[in-house]
């Protein structure tokens, strides 16, 4: 039988394609992923909650405080930020890419408790009536924080403005005076305005913290440890030599196994590492080291579904079906087994993401994403690459394909 080199040529074009763009993009899409703690290193911090005579620790204020760091750290914008408990009175945090300590303080060590004072000390609202807390610049280039009261604040404020016409207001946060301004005239809005923050960034992170909310409980900062660099590198050196070993023995294994069909199947793989590397830039994701581990493992279950596609391949074609129906054939009987496999995976992801936290849900991420790419790899990529080899003549051997010579049917011929 003679080449058909049209389809030798298309197979070629798509071979090069492949390989060609995975050279070109696999390390900088790669390293243009947003890093988790433990890759670029961070701030690592423990807090202890402490007794007073208004507050006293048990498991909802622990619960509360929880809720209250994981909200004011989130809406920071901090990637994959760890915030678990630790027995009964400690709190672990962790900050991806805060390597200054101070600048950690600065985020969580705040207890968010806001005050307004009059001019004999009392306080006569608190952070607890406060509706909304946002950050803005006035006509003048000043950047302040604008707060809304609730009804009941709003009440609060215009008694305490009204009461005190010429005199100072003080507002504090966590005991420190903010602004101490004078009363010119009664407000009655339900609204106020926070002056004195350097940048808007500074106004920024106020407006964070008055919107989490105070603190049920007093919490000290009992350590603080930055995860260098040199950490981080090893980490990544690690994570990058897994990857390589992983992927290097998959290619090798399926060379070894399936010869022209498993050559196949890498170059699919090719495409499939591309394709997860690209989805999760697309989706501004952020790679841990469990994350790498579901990377890893979805490629293993990549290659899985291209081994049952062969086996399956091998046995129609023992039954005395040529080349092509015997492909068609395994593609058509591995589909069911590859999509029930994958569907139980996929579930098992979404579960994880929904009730993991921190670098659980970059690992539930990364796998779920990986097989649903692998199914597409592997049942239309790779078949389409197979069809336009065994099209094109260049090898009518069954040996290359990974089979053995397949029977003769009754009456000297193969069947179709």
């Amino acid at each position: 039988m003679s080449l058909r080199k049209e389809e030798f040529g298309k197979l070629l074009i798509v071979i090069a394609a492949i390989v060609g763009l995975f050279i070109a993009f696999v390390s900088p899409l790669a390293y243009s992923i947003r890093q988790g703690l433990d890759l670029q290193g961070g701030t690592h911090v423990v807090l202890e909650a402490e007794d007073t005579e208004e507050a006293q620790v048990n498991d909802d204020a622990m619960q509360r405080v929880v809720r209250i760091m994981e909200k004011c750290v989130n809406e920071l914008g901090l990637t994959e930020p760890i915030i678990q408990r630790q027995g009964a009175r400690r709190i672990i945090v962790e900050l991806p890419g805060i390597k200054d300590p101070d600048k950690a303080i600065q985020v969580i060590g705040k207890t968010a408790m806001l005050e307004f004072k009059d001019e004999a000390g009392t306080t006569v609202l608190t952070g607890t009536d406060l509706k909304d807390a946002k950050e803005q610049t006035d006509q003048s280039g000043q950047n302040l924080v604008s707060l809304e009261f609730s009804d009941e604040g709003g009440k609060k404020f215009a008694d305490l403005t009204t009461k005190n016409v010429g005199r100072t207001i003080a507002i504090l946060l966590d005991g420190e005076v903010l602004t101490a301004p004078n009363v010119k005239e009664p407000i009655l809005g339900g609204k106020a305005v926070i002056t004195g923050s350097r940048t808007l960034e500074e106004a920024h992170n106020l407006a964070i913290l008055l919107r989490s909310g105070a603190l049920p409980v007093k919490v000290n900062i009992i350590e603080t440890r930055t995860v260098g660099p040199t950490l981080g590198q090893d980490s990544k050196d690690k994570s990058e030599f897994a990857f390589a070993v992983g992927i290097g023995a998959v290619l090798v294994f399926m060379l070894l196994f399936y010869r022209l069909s498993g050559f196949i199947a890498d170059i699919s793989l090719m495409a499939y590492v591309l394709m997860l590397l690209a989805a999760l830039k697309f989706l501004d994701a952020t790679l841990t080291l469990p994350g790498v581990a579901g990377i890893i493992l979805s490629i293993g279950m990549a290659v899985d579904a291209n081994v049952l596609i062969f086996e399956h391949f091998k046995e129609e074609y023992q039954t005395g079906k040529t080349l092509r129906a015997a492909m068609n054939s395994g593609f058509k009987r591995a589909f069911t087994t590859i999509f029930d496999s994958n569907i139980t995976t996929i579930i098992a992801s979404i579960v994880l993401f929904m009730f993991g936290t921190g670098s659980i849900r970059g690992f539930a991420i990364t796998l779920g994403l990986g097989v649903v790419l692998s199914m597409i790899t592997a049942i239309s990529l790779t078949q389409f690459m197979l069809k336009l080899l065994i099209g094109a003549n260049l090898f009518t051997n069954p040996f290359v394909y990974g089979a053995s010579k397949a029977p003769v049917a009754e009456g000297g011929a193969r069947r179709a």
